[in-house]
């Protein structure tokens, strides 16, 4: 159990709660089971047991039967395990999702347990996660309870520490933690189930929001280099060189940067802005402003193209200001490399932009005064710690993401930075059109492509790769690649293509060919997701739209309403599509705000697969869920400021269990200074 599902002591058997419960007496007839059923909880006779299929691919089949009907259950993992311990013309109860192939309704690897006095019992039952192997090993559902079972026997409820205060267990009307620990593993009603879960998830988000708290204080305590005044690079800047005027969203900003940095304390700031909002521009006069109190800075960005990018529409901001900016990244090498670095180390070079170069050993800085780190969720917390020892004192820290965070999420994961938001795009920027067009219509939408290629544009066609079908996908892209040569004849127009597999020099030449209009269309996959920047890109066509998440999608059409031309995002899918497809490609066509996506992203998809966050222990929770549980993550927010500020280090009597509960999450997860 410990390999497989972590569980190695009592204490982790009592956290390995039930995923839901069944009452034995709520039972369906195998002949009321129709297109509408999800789950199925039958009991009935099981006949022909038998393995078929060959060596390597046995599956074992049998029939359940009761008075009304038969399905057909199937086993496709431990099938000789499962065959020794079925028997023929025995009764049986049995659990699991329906399924329908060739006509019939069927139930792969279904909860199934002999039908006997002890499971015919009513009440709410227990059912625990468990894994095909430990199945194998007969360790089931049924042994989960039987084994929490007998320790609920043994153990009394002063054996169960209760880590809450007991003032706060009170104000919160909570239940106490043995009674939860019992009512979530056998609640006798669903009163208590519901008190028990409430309980729970409190503590899992109070303890969240404490490790936050705790994080915050850290940060708020952590001097830092004071930026006492706004001097002439900032001003020049602003009063004679800026390319547009600031929007209020951009002015708002920089004032929050500006109190930040003049407080004599590290400044940890995340900064929203959807893409195209106008955030480089703000980190350009956050430099300068670093500049002006005699410091340097740097931006650090998660690819080489992305850092290339940055340095050349900061150097062309900076141009008529004499200001050198230069380039750092692994592929700068010999001589041009040792250049930088002693200009760096003795301070001649006031900007770097870079790439995780930045932070080796051999990058010294004379005085690093302010970091940028861009799309901030591509970095590990280890990468990012090590910028803070650029100097004696830690640098100020400004995080930039185009990824809008929705607000409850932001509390979670970046709730120990301050956070600004750019709200407005800057005037003069035309929405993209999206619209969404199936399969039926691909003729008219590759001609429409070629009439915008014809006028002197350029266009992308990103086709979608995930993992669990990564060689199938690789196949409909080059696949794709072909079909696209077919409509735009290479004789007249240049076709660049960049996906994953290609070695990073290939897959780096073929994207600036695009970004410098060598190439008229890019077949690419979502490795463009971020941050390329080409103005005379005006259509992002997305293939196979359904298959892509809202985040993603709107990210990819963030590449295109770049330039001054009006620009168009085509979703293309297939003739059919799922109502939950639907409903994403009807919010993409509706709206062209990031926030309000990723608010719908967020409540379709949930937190760990939007941010890619579900292995990484900041949002494990067990049973709280950050979008539904919005008002509990509110309370425990207040909670655990109010007991930080009442007791910093948590060593008052009262507080030394959660104290202790701490330090173990804090040795299991990856929470850690942000910057």
């Amino acid at each position: 159990m410990r390999k497989e599902l972590d569980i190695s002591t009592f204490e982790d058997l009592l956290d390995h709660y039930p995923y839901r419960y069944f009452d034995r007496t709520q039972l369906t007839k195998i002949a009321a089971i129709n297109e509408q059923t999800e789950y199925a909880q039958i009991t009935g006779t099981l006949v022909n047991i038998t393995e078929e299929g060959d060596k390597w691919k046995k599956r074992l089949v049998a029939t359940l039967y009761d008075d009304t009907g038969r399905i057909e259950l199937l086993w496709f993992q431990g099938a000789q395990w499962m065959k020794k311990n079925l028997k023929e013309n025995e009764r049986y109860i049995v659990f699991g999702k329906v399924g329908l192939f060739n006509g019939s309704y069927n139930i792969v690897h279904p909860e199934i347990e002999v039908w006997n006095a002890e499971t015919a019992r009513p009440g709410m039952q227990p059912v625990y996660s468990t894994t095909e192997k430990l199945k194998v090993k007969g360790i089931t559902n049924r042994s989960f309870a039987k084994l929490t079972q007998a320790l609920f026997e043994k153990i009394k409820p002063g054996d169960i520490t209760e880590v809450l205060p007991a003032d706060m267990v009170r104000q919160y009307n909570l239940c106490n933690r043995y009674d939860a620990l019992r009512w979530l593993h056998f609640p006798d009603s669903e009163d208590h189930e519901r008190v028990a879960r409430y309980r729970m998830k409190w503590e899992e988000l109070f303890i969240s929001q404490l490790m936050i708290a705790r994080l915050r204080l850290q940060h708020t305590a952590q001097p830092g280099w004071r930026f006492e005044k706004v001097g002439d690079n900032f001003n020049n800047f602003f009063k004679l060189h800026l390319p547009f005027e600031l929007t209020n969203a951009q002015k708002r900003v920089l004032r929050e940067i500006r109190q930040d940095t003049a407080t004599g304390k590290q400044m940890n700031r995340l900064l929203q802005g959807d893409v195209g909002s106008g955030k480089t521009i703000v980190a350009v006069m956050a430099m300068l402003l670093a500049l002006d109190n005699g410091f340097q800075a740097c931006i650090m960005a998660p690819t080489e193209i992305l850092a290339q990018q940055h340095y050349f529409s900061i150097s062309e901001l900076l141009a008529d200001m004499g200001i050198a900016v230069k380039l750092l990244t692994g592929n700068i090498k010999g001589k041009a490399r040792k250049e930088i670095l002693k200009g760096l180390a003795d301070g001649s070079i006031p900007i770097v932009v870079g790439t995780h170069a930045l932070i080796e050993e051999s990058v010294q800085f004379k005085n690093l005064g302010l970091a940028v780190i861009d799309e901030q969720h591509r970095f590990g917390v280890g990468q990012r710690a090590r910028l803070w020892k650029k100097n004696e004192m830690p640098p100020h820290v400004l995080v930039m993401t185009a990824t809008p965070i929705p607000r409850t999420l932001a509390m979670t994961l970046y709730g120990d930075l301050e956070i600004s938001v750019i709200d407005e795009l800057p005037p003069g920027r035309k929405e993209i059109k999206t619209v969404h067009r199936k399969d039926a219509l691909r003729m008219g939408v590759m001609e429409f492509l070629r009439k915008e290629v014809d006028i002197g544009r350029q266009v992308y066609i990103v086709y979608p790769l995930i993992e669990e079908s990564e060689k199938m996908d690789y196949e409909s892209l080059l696949a794709g690649y072909e079909q696209v040569k077919i409509w735009f004849n290479e004789n007249k127009y240049r076709i660049a293509m960049v996906h994953g597999r290609q070695e990073a020099g290939e897959r780096e030449r073929n994207m600036q060919r695009f970004v410098k209009g060598e190439a008229d269309v890019l077949v690419a996959t979502t490795v463009i997701e971020v941050g390329v920047n080409v103005p005379n890109a005006s259509v992002m066509l997305i293939e196979s739209a359904e298959r892509f998440g809202l985040s993603q999608m709107h990210q990819l059409r963030g590449r295109v309403g770049r330039g001054a031309d009006q620009s168009y995002c085509i979703l293309l899918t297939g003739n059919k599509l799922s109502d939950e497809s639907y409903k994403r490609i009807q919010i993409m066509v509706s709206t062209t705000d990031g926030f309000k996506i990723a608010e719908q992203d967020l409540a379709m998809r949930g937190p760990g697969d939007m941010y890619g966050t579900k292995q990484s222990g900041i949002l494990k929770f067990k049973l709280a869920d950050i979008v539904l549980d919005g008002a509990i993550l509110e309370e425990t927010r207040k909670a655990a400021q109010q007991m930080i500020l009442q007791d910093p280090g948590l060593n008052l009597l009262q507080h030394l269990p959660i104290k202790n509960m701490l330090v173990q999450q804090g040795k299991q997860s990856h929470w850690g200074k942000i910057s």
